[in-house]
């Protein structure tokens, strides 16, 4: 399980997040949902340990991680798909994908099962990652992270600006993983990926965690959605 306890952060002397707190659980899909700039994309990078903490901690099957530098982190079992992608655009899909695979020394029986939750990829191997779609780009990111074989995933708006049949693809890749018992975050601002993903919402405004509750509980009132998002 991996838990956020009363951290505080920001952006030099620019203060965003507030003694936030929440936690993801095996098997389950935590969403982060809040307007623009209430601190979703930085509770992010603050796990990731991009970001210093001020207050609170972080920790991960009981682990304190809160202080571990930023390339410590993933070989802890956390992988981080980020907003915008941000792959080595220079290198190919393999070399791309043998990053992820190098970062906690994952072989090839994990190279094939990436490849296989994303056959697309296969046909691209020798591509350089620049040369791809925004859906492949998106893929290969997925991907390079999957190589982890992480135990919690981070997931920033992985559906934005992609075509239909990309979004399906990403939505069934977190049901895979769900099912498989990986604890997995999302940010998303499409309330109705949300609505059938989603095991729990947790509102976040102005770097507080205001209020984390069932997705079940939200499919029959939108009071929530309307107060914290505006939908």
């Amino acid at each position: 399980m991996l838990r956020l306890e009363n951290i505080s952060t920001g952006y030099g002397p620019v203060q965003v997040l507030y003694d936030l707190s929440l936690e993801a659980r095996p098997g389950e899909v935590l969403c982060l949902l809040g307007r623009n700039g209430a601190g979703k994309t930085t509770t992010l990078r603050a796990i990731m340990g991009l970001l210093p903490l001020t207050s609170g901690r972080i920790t991960l099957a009981g682990e304190d991680i809160s202080a571990l530098p930023p390339h410590e982190v993933p070989k802890r079992g956390i992988g981080y798909v980020p907003q915008g992608r941000r792959l080595f655009t220079e290198m190919t899909v393999a070399e791309n994908i043998e990053v992820g695979l190098m970062t906690r020394g994952k072989g090839k029986e994990t190279r094939e099962r990436v490849l296989t939750m994303f056959p697309r990829l296969r046909e691209r191997l020798t591509q350089r990652a620049e040369t791809l779609s925004g859906g492949e780009q998106q893929m290969l990111t997925t991907a390079r992270a999957l190589c982890l074989e992480p135990s919690v995933l981070l997931l920033d708006e992985p559906t934005e600006g992609l075509q239909p049949s990309m979004i399906q693809l990403i939505r069934e890749t977190v049901e895979t993983l769900r099912a498989e018992g990986q604890a997995i975050i999302l940010v998303e601002q499409r309330i109705d990926a949300v609505l059938s993903l989603a095991d729990r919402v947790t509102f976040i405004e102005n770097g507080h965690a205001r209020e984390t509750v069932d997705v079940a509980d939200l499919q029959g009132d939108r009071t929530l959605l309307e107060k914290y998002v505006g939908v």
